[in-house]
């Protein structure tokens, strides 16, 4: 397997250049680039009556990869009610399952005037290369949003994000393990469970960002913690990594992101949803069990004999744990190039991005951190995550206060998605991993 590795990484490093793509060619600016383009400098205010004169009767068509893209438009209604009481706005909401969603939207990319108005997505890989480079989404920066994060539309570079989510490292409690190091996880006789990376693309994203400098500096940091005992089952791994990350075009510390991703891919145990991986892990009967899920999964746990979410502990919040504590992805929100309502669709995204009741959809549970600072606040003070969403002393689930994306980034060493990182390395390393997944059976 390793000459075949070997021989597989040179032939794909060296197609990798052959498919970059040509440069793109300057498009001649369309009315919804226009319109962006005076959107960006206006109110949420003053988008709010562009959207009312533009859509009052009309019917609003949304795709995202969040349902509640639906809970979060008749609240944008109303808003736009308190302005004009007369305002009326039926929708829809679609969300498409197995990564369909990128078929959808380049499909409608070639009507004159699509059916969709905008989009929530997330997989920061496809959308630069199947959905930004082509031209078929619009980035659209509200100016209330900019001026939360001191900056402007012009000087901002990259999507505009609704918000960050977290993957964190979660186990059972009801035995006496405890996982106190981010390669615990792929120690010998170590199974995790996890969404397979082909159920959910973010997943790969994932893997993909180990192996950058600084998340693979990480995960050595982690490493040299190590007992001599524990490290004497992954060093072998390692050495065998340092062969390969010439031929992935890697520097050289990124042999610990390599050899993570290699015990990782070959160990975990795949599950097709978060849900079942939550609803196993709060038995009691899942005994030193552990996941990589979606910290909000929690909210959704039913108390019971045998079930509660005292029988599961996030890795990261015990004190010295060492390495990364989860994954980070964002949702994003883009204009479609041929949008039949821009202006409402500008004047939505400000409303989901700027104000505490538009981003109430996803802001009530934890785990979801919203891009705006001031927002952030807001939701932090009404909702009370930092409490498992009680006031005073009723919180009884230690696991559900959320220590906030700002904990999360710094001590909790969440590895953030990159999509111009993920995009630059998906054919190499992704081939890369999907030989692993391949050989490893799943």
């Amino acid at each position: 397997m390793k000459k075949t590795l070997s021989l597989f990484l040179t032939l794909a490093l060296a197609l990798s250049f052959l498919l970059l793509p040509a440069p793109a060619v300057q498009a001649e600016e369309s009315e919804v680039d226009k319109i962006i383009a005076e959107a960006q400098g206006m109110s949420l205010e003053e988008l709010a009556k562009k959207a009312i004169e533009e859509s009052n009767g009309a019917t609003f068509y949304g795709v995202g990869n969040s349902s509640r893209g639906k809970t979060a438009l008749p609240l944008f209604v109303e808003y736009l009610q308190t302005i004009d009481p007369s305002y009326k706005m039926d929708f829809e909401w679609q969300q498409p399952k197995n990564n369909k969603i990128f078929d959808q939207l380049t499909a409608d990319s070639l009507k004159k005037t699509g059916t969709f108005t905008m989009t929530l997505i997330q997989d920061g890989n496809q959308i630069q290369s199947k959905m930004v480079e082509p031209g078929i989404l619009k980035t659209f920066i509200p100016k209330d949003w900019a001026d939360a994060n001191e900056t402007t539309a012009e000087e901002y570079k990259g999507f505009l994000p609704l918000q960050t989510l977290n993957k964190v490292f979660m186990y059972n409690t009801t035995g006496e393990k405890k996982y106190m190091n981010c390669w615990d996880f792929v120690a010998e006789g170590e199974h995790g469970l996890y969404m397979d990376i082909d159920s959910e693309i973010v997943g790969k994203n994932f893997l993909y960002m180990l192996t950058r400098e600084d998340y693979s500096t990480w995960l050595k940091e982690a490493f040299d913690e190590l007992s001599d005992e524990q490290k004497a089952y992954i060093q072998p791994t390692i050495d065998e990594m340092a062969g390969e990350t010439d031929a992935l075009g890697l520097e050289e510390v990124s042999k610990y992101g390599l050899a993570w991703i290699k015990l990782w891919v070959e160990s975990y145990n795949p599950v097709t949803d978060d849900g079942p991986i939550c609803n196993t892990l709060v038995d009691k009967s899942a005994t030193d069990q552990f996941g990589l899920l979606v910290y909000s999964k929690l909210r959704s746990v039913e108390e019971s004999d045998s079930v509660s979410r005292n029988n599961v502990q996030v890795a990261a919040y015990n004190d010295g744990y060492k390495g990364i504590g989860g994954y980070g992805y964002k949702h994003y929100l883009f204009v479609t190039k041929n949008s039949p309502l821009p202006w409402t669709a500008c004047a939505f995204i400000a409303y989901m991005t700027c104000t505490k009741d538009g981003f109430s959809a996803w802001g009530k549970d934890m785990g979801g951190y919203s891009a705006n600072p001031v927002v952030a606040k807001e939701t932090e003070e009404e909702y009370q995550h930092a409490k498992g969403g009680y006031e005073g002393d009723e919180n009884v689930y230690d696991v559900m206060n959320d220590r906030g994306y700002d904990w999360w980034v710094d001590q909790g060493k969440l590895v953030l998605e990159d999509p111009e990182y993920c995009a630059s390395v998906a054919f190499t390393v992704g081939s890369w991993i999907e030989l692993l997944d391949k050989y490893s059976g799943k």
